[in-house]
């Protein structure tokens, strides 16, 4: 097998592993109002394996697959302020990934890959925070309102973001060896 089709086949299996995981997250909801983002692991994964473009395509699956099963309550405020958060915050979550494991990768792989976990959630709960706060600001600040909260910033960090932020941050710090054997694996093959 030559290495487009070996690329071919291995982005187009962290896809489905994106999709699956994206929708069993959405019905495995255990805080917050929004889902743990149980794919950051596999576009890290794909990111470090195929590079900067693939980890974007990665992480804009994730992104439609939120759109469609995770949307719904910014979707009722903004549907272009809801697409525009949703489908730049995964593709830059996933290119960022790649960019940073490349550029570290030839001192230390499993710094690059820990340090492509680092920002890959970084990147995703960023850009959704600046999403919120274009986008859907005096809708959250009214939000914040009703709940009692500090501030509209305040309710942001604590509510929308709350643990979920912390969470896929530890799963992605802690899942850092296992990725760096992954991406063993997967350039021998």
């Amino acid at each position: 097998m030559n290495d487009k089709t070996k690329n071919i086949t291995g982005i187009g299996m962290l896809t489905a592993v994106v999709i699956v995981l994206q929708v069993l997250a959405v019905v495995l909801r255990p805080t917050g109002l929004f889902s743990i983002s149980l794919v950051l692991v596999p576009i890290v994964v794909g990111a470090a394996l195929y590079g900067p473009k693939a980890g974007a395509w990665l992480g804009l699956v994730f992104g439609c697959v939120v759109l469609l099963n995770d949307s719904a309550a910014f979707m009722a405020i903004s549907i272009p302020g809801t697409v525009a958060t949703v489908l730049v915050k995964g593709v830059c979550c996933g290119l960022v990934a790649g960019c940073v494991y490349k550029l570290i990768e030839s001192k230390n792989t499993f710094l690059a890959v820990l340090a492509a976990a680092i920002v890959c959630p970084i990147v995703n709960t960023g850009i959704f925070v600046i999403g919120c706060r274009l986008f859907f600001f005096d809708t959250i600040t009214a939000w914040a309102t009703e709940a009692g909260a500090a501030s509209a910033g305040a309710y942001i960090i604590f509510t929308l973001i709350g643990i979920n932020f912390l969470i896929e941050m530890a799963v992605n710090i802690v899942l850092s060896s296992v990725i760096v054997r992954i991406i063993g694996i997967g350039k021998k093959a």
